[in-house]
């Protein structure tokens, strides 16, 4: 299951049924769960540990130290859930100190190629990173989110759940969950029904939640004074707990 060329440090720790084709370099601190694959030319490193059954293409780089130039070799982590796939050229790096030290992505997500996951970001489960998309430091991306391809994200922004962001979108500010947002910065443009009627949600409440983004976004009213009308519906609608959370927790503001 491992080629011969590839190069295992004695450190590291890999379940009897990973794979890992030649040229490939895993490093010690690593800890790799059952039925994982890393294909050729790959580089695992470091404190790392991933989960079940994910995929690692060929030139993907997981667990690399940082970016941040106040990184000083700290030992930082990079933690990953299962059923994840990192196709060809992704770049993930661990966290740093200066926020909890660790790089969090959870289940069944896909990155598509030469995607970049910067230090601190925390991922949930679900979610499509399209190809060459730049996530900065410190983001947060809620369950089922999509970021179109070559999207750019800055550091500290919150992407909200069931978000659909258009393909080279710029997003400087949060997005909160179920808006579709595209554009040079990311401005809304509703909500994501269709994608919201494929994961089950009924009539009522898609309904309810585009009632909501009226709300947000088309009354004129300050934020506090939208997020106490939504808490007010919320008993009929737990849909919108998610939302009422993203607006109460944005400290860069949310996109208008």
């Amino acid at each position: 299951m491992i080629d011969n060329r590839a190069h295992i440090d004695p450190k590291a720790q890999l379940a009897d049924d990973v794979e890992v084709g030649p040229w490939s370099w895993i490093g010690p601190n690593v800890v790799i769960g059952a039925g994982t694959k890393i294909a050729s030319h790959a580089v695992v490193k470091g404190p790392t540990v991933i989960g079940r059954n994910n995929q690692i293409f060929q030139f993907a780089s997981v667990g690399e130290d940082c970016q941040d130039k106040k990184y000083a070799g700290e030992p930082t982590r990079l933690e990953i859930g299962d059923d994840n796939v990192f196709r060809e050229g992704c770049t993930i790096h661990r966290g740093t100190v200066q926020d909890q030290g660790v790089t969090i992505i959870g289940n069944d997500n896909l990155f598509m190629a030469q995607a970049h996951v910067a230090h601190d970001c925390v991922l949930g489960d679900h979610i499509v990173v399209a190809n060459n998309v730049a996530i900065a430091g410190h983001v947060q991306v809620g369950d089922y989110a999509i970021l179109g391809g070559a999207t750019a994200v800055h550091q500290f922004c919150r992407i909200g759940a069931h978000v659909m962001c258009g393909g080279g979108s710029i997003v400087l500010q949060d997005i909160p969950s179920y808006v579709m947002a595209n554009g040079n910065s990311a401005k809304p443009h509703g909500i994501n029904s269709e994608g919201l009627k494929r994961r089950g949600f009924t009539p009522e409440a898609i309904r309810i939640l585009r009632q909501a983004y009226k709300i947000i976004y088309r009354q004129g009213l300050k934020l506090e004074e939208a997020v106490k009308q939504l808490q007010s519906m919320s008993g009929q609608c737990p849909e919108l707990l998610p939302l009422i959370d993203d607006l109460n927790q944005s400290s860069r503001g949310i996109i208008r």
